[in-house]
């Protein structure tokens, strides 16, 4: 109940901060913290609560922003654009995106990079051009609406997350994760589960998807596709901790933070700078910075046995 109170208060905080400052440099800030924290939990239902390593979650992030986008521009209102976004990467996924479960193991993330790759390649040959919106738009163009969509989409993704880990479902997903072979001798149906937990995963990044293509004015429409788009969100879940639901919001933020701090001081160096960060968190912090709080907690409740 604490928790889901101070989720609340902090939601506020957020839709009150526009009445504060009108500084859209901070309102983009959030805005990225806000979708790095809806693409990181679609990974992160997959891979981190179902054991699913997937390296191609940014077919369907792209799928979401290029129908966004579409609808949008053709007159229907943005946050139903949002929905039919997600419902598209969910439509492309029952096509291509189910059949992969074929495969286990590291045949699987090579097969869904394989697929990310094959969209890339695609999506460049058949719109090698620019997406720009209409220029009425530009003429009253405010980050507000979009500022509220990300607070709200990224609300949402936590809740839905959230209720997971406290149903039957989610304790289902996390022995798929353990160990498939003995979730299924105890009677759990593990494709099902897989199935629920891709479709849902899905679901998420294609609404990521449509909040960056409202976010963003113009853009090659390759660039939703990026390999980027299934790299970032593994290393930022892994940053704050995989199977956690406050791990990529705190991944998201350290990544937003530090990447607009690499991006001046270093240009395009922080690539590197973000590999070997990845490298030293599976080395050193395999459960991410949650862990690693949770680690110090316990050693402060432990009280030193004094000596007659």
């Amino acid at each position: 109940m604490k928790r889901i109170i101070l989720s609340l208060l902090l939601f506020a905080c957020l839709a009150s901060v526009p009445f504060f400052t009108s500084r859209e440099y901070i309102y983009s800030l959030i805005i990225l913290v806000c979708l790095y924290t809806i693409l990181s939990h679609s990974w992160n239902l997959l891979g981190g609560f179902t054991g699913q390593i997937s390296l191609g979650h940014s077919t369907f992030f792209g799928m979401g922003a290029l129908v966004f986008r579409y609808v949008w521009l053709k007159g229907l209102p943005p946050y139903l654009a949002l929905g039919v976004g997600a419902l598209s990467s969910l439509v492309l996924a029952c096509l291509i995106g189910f059949p992969s479960f074929k495969l286990k193991g590291h045949y699987f993330s090579i097969g869904t990079l394989a697929l990310s790759m094959i969209a890339l390649i695609t999506i460049q040959n058949i719109f090698p051009g620019v997406s720009f919106v209409p220029q009425e738009y530009l003429k009253t163009y405010s980050l507000l609406p979009i500022y509220y969509m990300a607070i709200i989409a990224a609300a949402v993704t936590i809740g839905v997350i959230y209720a997971l880990t406290r149903s039957k479902l989610g304790l289902a997903l996390i022995s798929v994760r353990e160990d498939e072979d003995a979730a299924e001798a105890i009677g759990v149906n593990t494709f099902k589960h897989k199935v629920i937990s891709m479709s849902l995963s899905t679901l998420i990044a294609g609404m990521g998807g449509g909040v960056f293509s409202y976010y963003v004015a113009s853009y090659y429409y390759y660039v939703p596709f990026n390999l980027d788009y299934s790299f970032d969100p593994v290393l930022i879940t892994f940053i704050g901790g995989p199977g956690t639901v406050v791990g990529p919001v705190i991944g998201s933020i350290c990544f937003v933070l530090l990447k607009e701090l690499f991006a001046i001081s270093l240009g395009q160096m922080n690539v590197l700078i973000f590999g070997i960060v990845f490298i030293l968190t599976i080395l050193f912090l395999p459960e991410g910075l949650v862990g690693l709080m949770k680690k110090l907690r316990k050693k402060k409740k432990v009280q030193p046995v004094e000596s007659a």
